[in-house]
């Protein structure tokens, strides 16, 4: 996955996170594209084979957009005190919600990909309430920085916001 995650609102009140993964999305458009115009141009010329190559190569492009194309958006909202995940695909949509008061740290998770290359993911960690454990924002890990710079930017909101709500010292 390439580094599309960022922050789209960050105040006080409410951190908003969204990962919309464009520049793959277009990639599988073009894949599908370059299997369904030259197999409509040779069924055009009369050969039923053709069909093989558009569906085959149409199919095989749709399956993966719809595999690795999901757009995500983290929702930290201090007034109503909730977490809301929100994961769309061409396949359908969810929603999760969360109790922001339950999230106690965002972490990095990390493993090693198939090559040996160490890969990482940002998680929400809850401690405590019914959905006590962690919580990956997005499913797939990668090798890129975007992940450790929201894992630092969701911990510096919860810290701020925590020091915020204590109230003056005395």
């Amino acid at each position: 996955m390439l580094p599309t995650m960022h922050v789209t609102r960050n105040t006080p009140d409410q951190l908003i996170i969204a990962d919309t993964p464009w520049l793959i999305g277009i990639m599988l458009i073009i894949f599908i594209v370059m299997f369904v115009g030259p197999g409509l141009l040779v069924v055009s010329d009369g050969v039923w084979q053709g069909w093989i190559f558009v569906i085959a190569g149409s199919g095989m492009g749709f399956i993966a957009f719809g595999v690795f194309v999901r757009r995500v958006q983290i929702i930290l909202d201090r007034p109503a005190d909730t977490i809301t995940i929100r994961r769309r695909s061409i396949f359908g949509f969810s929603t999760i919600v969360h109790t922001l008061s339950n999230l106690s740290e965002a972490k990095l998770e990390v493993t090693t990909g198939s090559k040996g290359r160490t890969l990482y993911r940002p998680t929400l960690v809850l401690s405590q309430g019914m959905s006590t454990g962690d919580h990956p924002i997005v499913q797939a890990y990668s090798n890129f920085g975007g992940s450790e710079r929201i894992v630092d930017t969701i911990n510096s909101w919860l810290t701020n916001t925590r020091l915020d709500s204590d109230g003056p010292n005395a």
